[in-house]
């Protein structure tokens, strides 16, 4: 196992575990109402409020009968991958996937994640081709859930610095399928902080509560080729190479 690199001397900021609480008790228990429909998206997304008592905000949800069959994805939904991603992202504290609940709505039941305003400077083919250390996290997350599709344009960049990602329905799978924008690291030694999150990861799925959460959204291979991918990383000790056996990079990148 290689040496981990050190930590960097500023850790990025992101939002406080009590924002997020606030958000998951709004999707879960709020009144959702459709305002409209993103058109760009594959499946069936829709833009929406959500309002319990006094508070209110919008949100994306994504009802399981709009999803198109997946010949590759054929176990599951995609809306319970994106929950399952949103359950990796808590358990390393890292905090990538926006609050996010899988719950009853208009078109029955789904997926439904709190809508993120960005900050609109940013550069996103810059942010991508970055060594931005909260970028360096995600790639580390989308190697632990496999994930199939991590395009530009799924990074949102905040203006405190935290960036988070979204769009995690083709995730999880129990072949290798990483296709990703974010190869900058491919080779390297992972971050100390990236080994100590991975140990506990690694722990949690085998015997905790994410494994017991995963069990309920994925089927058991994938929750066990989760932990494979996990272990494999901690032996290895470095981001992984892309494969040579299908595209590395999702089209279109962004």
């Amino acid at each position: 196992m290689s040496a981990p690199e050190s930590e960097p001397a500023t850790r990025p900021s992101h939002p406080s575990p009590l924002e997020d609480e606030g958000a998951l008790e709004l999707l879960r228990d709020g009144r959702l109402e459709v305002a409209g429909r993103l058109v760009e998206a594959t499946n069936m997304t829709l833009y929406c409020s959500i309002t319990l008592g006094t508070r209110t905000a919008a949100c994306v949800y994504k009802p399981v009968r709009g999803e198109r069959p997946l010949w590759d994805f054929p176990d599951g939904t995609l809306a319970a991958r994106e929950v399952a991603a949103f359950e990796v992202s808590q358990a390393t504290g890292w905090q990538i996937v926006p609050p996010t609940v899988y719950r009853e709505g208009p078109f029955g039941p789904g997926m439904c994640q709190l809508w993120i305003d960005t900050e609109r400077e940013v550069d996103l083919m810059r942010l991508v081709r970055s060594r931005n250390p909260v970028v360096r996290r995600m790639a580390v997350f989308d190697a632990v859930i496999n994930n199939a599709d991590r395009k530009g344009g799924h990074l949102l960049p905040l203006p405190t610095g935290h960036v988070y990602g979204v769009d995690h329905g083709v995730c999880f799978s129990a072949e290798d399928k990483l296709r990703t924008v974010l190869w900058q690291w491919r080779g390297k030694p992972l971050a100390r902080e990236a080994v100590a999150t991975l140990t506990k990861l690694e722990r949690d799925i085998e015997s905790g509560q994410l494994g017991r959460r995963l069990r309920d959204l994925l089927t058991l291979a994938e929750v066990e080729a989760t932990w494979t991918r996990i272990k494999r990383l901690l032996e290895t000790g470095l981001h992984p190479y892309p494969s040579r056996d299908w595209p590395a990079i999702p089209w279109p990148p962004m």
